[in-house]
């Protein structure tokens, strides 16, 4: 992994580095709006982004708020998880808004997406539960209902994700070498978006709560968004 690594960084101009938000870049809170990206993180992206082809960050946030949140200039921000960048997921709209009005403590309208999330909740359990019910009922109308770090997602039935983001960031400047980082769910479209590329890395910021799929996925493995921090300062 270090040949890998020190290969990535001797040609910058030839790579890009692909990053996650929460729960990469920021750890993760009880609430997104407390979310905060570390000033010494910030500052390795702004380093970054000045020295590589492409620094990009692909969020489940909308690319506005991943912008707001991570407060670099120079890097490119793709929000909702890759669907900003598929003009087929608007009509979409409509059809989620019934689920943006559920009456639940902890939702996130996205737009393209509706997130509902169970962490704190009073019985977490039960929680959990009642979400089951509104995948079902999701699943009815169309909608996808995915399952990460203490959230369920329902969003539109497109083909577009953290994948085919990385993928059209990639093939738009023609580069064939890139790290991604993430630690959840949805960031393995992420690792299969460098799937066939000369030089892949896939880095996971595991923890408890993060599949194991993501971990066996990894070329990388760290346990916090602090020692995926000491990666970016090598690079």
């Amino acid at each position: 992994m270090e040949d890998r690594l020190a290969r990535l960084r001797s040609e910058p101009g030839l790579a890009a580095v692909l990053l996650d938000v929460d729960g990469t870049l920021a750890p993760i809170v009880a609430r997104p709006e407390l979310a905060a990206v570390p000033e010494e993180t910030r500052e390795q992206v702004r380093r970054l982004a000045g020295r590589y082809a492409l620094v990009a960050c692909v969020s489940g946030r909308t690319g506005e708020e991943a912008a707001r949140l991570v407060g670099v200039e120079g890097v490119v921000y793709v929000g909702v998880h890759g669907l900003e960048l598929a003009p087929e997921a608007e009509r979409w709209r409509e059809t989620l808004q019934p689920f943006a009005q559920v009456a639940w403590p902890w939702l996130e309208d996205k737009g393209l997406t509706v997130a509902l999330h169970w962490r704190e909740a009073p019985d977490e359990e039960a929680a959990r539960r009642e979400l089951v019910a509104v995948a079902e009922r999701a699943r009815a109308a169309g909608l996808e209902a995915r399952w990460g770090r203490k959230v369920l997602e329902l969003r539109p039935p497109v083909a577009a994700d953290k994948g085919t983001a990385v993928r059209a960031l990639l093939a738009e400047r023609g580069l064939e070498r890139a790290l991604y980082a993430g630690d959840d769910t949805t960031d393995l479209d992420a690792f299969h978006g460098l799937d066939g590329l000369e030089l892949p890395v896939r880095v996971a910021v595991a923890s408890p709560e993060g599949p194991a799929e993501l971990r066996e996925a990894a070329d990388l493995v760290v346990a916090s968004p602090a020692e995926l921090l000491e990666i970016l300062r090598a690079l």
